[in-house]
This record gives structure tokens, C-alpha cells and sequence, in this order.
């Protein structure tokens, strides 16, 4: 009795990197509407120490940021975690959406958007980043010396660990329970992202070069010419 509630656990916290305080608000004000625990940031650098402070479950990141952009912050997140990212952006070529899904962005929102489209999209990356209820509990041998486990949500290359970003785990998880079956990437794209992603074929391309590029030759997962791509 007496104890002090506690604030939202720290699974739930989500950062908020934006140098425009009208836009930082507004995308936190919408979030702790539906329960989320938000830390603002104004510039990559604070984004980076509450980041590290509070290991959040989710980031919404600015590409144009000043001093450290976006791009940057996310480069350096990722050599520490596979944490869901959100890019926000104002510009709209397909160079900067490469870019940002190479880093292992999870979506990527240009200005202006709709805040109640922003928080159903990171509803959406983080319900796909959940484990599986019925995620099988053992180690799949899925190429040579390439391993994946769902129930961890880790895949290993010559015994070791690879880090993949949520989407790239996603991507690789469903080729591992489709293995030898070619999938076009609009199948990859409705089942993996999801029918409430709003990215087109280049995005799946991308996840895949991301994906030989991180384990190696011994991946064998196979350009299918005119449908998609094919593991094993």
C-alpha cells in the first residue's frame, strides 16, 4: 500500500527523434493516447542517449536532422540493436527510401502524413515483431552453415549470431517456412509487411540484398526470373 504507480514499462517506450517541436509533439501526443510511453529528442545526439538510457521498443526517427542525421543515427543503433525504426522524412526519392531500408528501416513516412496513419503503422511493425505463439521451438538448418530459430528470433552463420533487423528476420522466417517454393513479392510483401504497408516491389528487393549481403553464399536463396525469389 502506498506504493507509487509506476510509469509505462520500458518495453513500451518509443523515441521520438524530431528537431520540429510541432511535429515532435504532435506524434507524442497521439502516441500516449493509446498508451505509449514517449521521450522526444531534438537532435541524433539526445536521440542516441535516451536511446541508450532506455532501451526503447521502437524509434521514430527524422532523416533531416542537424548535426547527426537521421540516416547516421540509425547506422549507429544498428550496430547495437535490431530495434524497429520509423523513418519520417520530407523528401520522397526512391534513393532516400533505399537508403533508409538498407539501414533496416521498418517503414518510412514522408511529411506531411496523417498522425493516426503514423501510430497504426508502428502498431503494425511492432504486432510483426511479436514471436509467434506457435513458433517452432528448434533450430531450422536452412543453407549452408545458416541456421534460424524462431522461438529466438536469431539466425546464426558459421555458429554465429547475425544481426537482422526486425523486417529482415520477417523476410527470412517466411522463406524458411516456404522453403523451395517461389513466392512473388507481392505475396512476400502482403504476408511479411503486411496489406497495410503502403511500399512497393523494391522494398522486398532490398531486404534481400540486405539478407545475401549479411549471411553470405551459403544462403541459398535464389532470384526466381519474371516471379520473386525462392529459399533452398
Amino acid at each position: 500500500m502506498g506504493a507509487m504507480t509506476p510509469s509505462a514499462p520500458v518495453e513500451q517506450t518509443i523515441v521520438v527523434i524530431e528537431d520540429d517541436g510541432h511535429i515532435a509533439d504532435l506524434v507524442g501526443l497521439y502516441l500516449r493516447e493509446v498508451g505509449f510511453r514517449v521521450l522526444q529528442a531534438p537532435s541524433g545526439e539526445r536521440g542516441l542517449e535516451l536511446f541508450e538510457q532506455h532501451h526503447p521498443v521502437l524509434a521514430i526517427v527524422d532523416v533531416g536532422l542537424p548535426g547527426i542525421d537521421g540516416f547516421d543515427v540509425v547506422r549507429r543503433i544498428r550496430q547495437k540493436s535490431a530495434m524497429p525504426v520509423l523513418f519520417l522524412t520530407a523528401r520522397d526519392g526512391e534513393i532516400d527510401r533505399v537508403v533508409g531500408l538498407e539501414l533496416g528501416a521498418d517503414d518510412y513516412v514522408t511529411k506531411p502524413f496523417s498522425p493516426r496513419e503514423l501510430v497504426a503503422r508502428v502498431k503494425a511493425i511492432l504486432r510483426r515483431g511479436q514471436p509467434v505463439a506457435n513458433a517452432a521451438s528448434t533450430t531450422i538448418l536452412i543453407g549452408e552453415g545458416i541456421t534460424i530459430d524462431m522461438a529466438r528470433r536469431e539466425a546464426r552463420a558459421a555458429n554465429t549470431a547475425v544481426a537482422l533487423a526486425t523486417k529482415e528476420f520477417d523476410l527470412l522466417a517466411h522463406f524458411a517456412n516456404n522453403m523451395g517454393i517461389a513466392l512473388t513479392r507481392q505475396q512476400l510483401l502482403d504476408v511479411v509487411w503486411g496489406l497495410d504497408f503502403y511500399g512497393d516491389h523494391r522494398t522486398v528487393d532490398v531486404h534481400v540484398r540486405q539478407l545475401r549481403k549479411k549471411l553470405g553464399d551459403g544462403l541459398p536463396l535464389a532470384t526466381v526470373w519474371g516471379i520473386g525469389y525462392r529459399l533452398g
